[in-house]
């Protein structure tokens, strides 16, 4: 990713998005939110699975969701779109998933999440977490490798992914849950937690 991208705001980023269509813009965002974003769905959903595919398609639709909104402060929005997300899953009556009517989280609550994560984790041994997921991804076949990389570090969307590699749409989900699954497996083996350490090796991944 250019140097440029890192070096932006949040707000430079949307504005260069929003005028050259480059895509790699979201997915800088993504990289610095994503975790966030989960801790918010986690929260709501009460489930860290559905609180995962969540976050995926939260940011699945900032492709065009920045595209209609003009956003002044994008971590205070990206709460709220998150919040607002979860609360429309759990207004589906097909959803079995349990809210206690959570208070909406505050920065605070974020930040102090965060510092425990990485104080629990110390850089040798997050370092080996991120290889052991680099493992576990190389342990899948080809077609789960591909389409993971790029459905969650370049950010695209499941057409996207069909159209890049050629591969079916019903072919690209299968190869993304399967290999989700099968890193999933891998890592608790390893007695590594699957979610965070994914959304860190996102975050990590340039």
């Amino acid at each position: 990713m250019p140097v440029a991208l890192k070096e932006m705001s949040d707000e430079e980023l949307q504005v260069y998005y929003q005028t050259k269509g480059n895509k790699l813009a979201v997915g800088e965002l993504f990289k610095r939110h994503s975790l966030l974003c989960f801790t918010v769905c986690n929260k709501y959903l009460k489930n860290e699975d559905a609180a995962h595919d969540a976050v995926m398609q939260i940011f699945e639709n900032l492709f065009q969701d920045l595209n209609k909104h003009q956003i002044q402060n994008f971590r205070s929005w990206l709460h709220s779109v998150a919040r607002n997300h979860c609360l429309m899953i759990h207004r589906k009556p097909d959803l079995f998933l349990h809210i206690t009517n959570p208070d909406e989280e505050s920065e605070d609550d974020f930040m102090e999440k965060k510092m425990l994560l990485h104080q629990e984790d110390n850089k040798e041994d997050l370092e080996a977490k991120l290889i052991a997921m680099e493992k576990a991804l190389a342990g899948l076949n080809q077609k789960q490798q591909e389409c993971i990389r790029l459905f969650y570090l370049n950010q695209l969307s499941y057409e996207q992914v069909s159209l890049q590699t050629g591969y079916e749409l019903n072919e690209v989900k299968s190869a993304i849950q399967n290999g989700k699954r099968n890193i999933k497996i891998n890592l608790s083996e390893n007695g590594i937690t699957y979610l965070l350490i994914c959304l860190l090796w996102i975050q990590q991944s340039a």
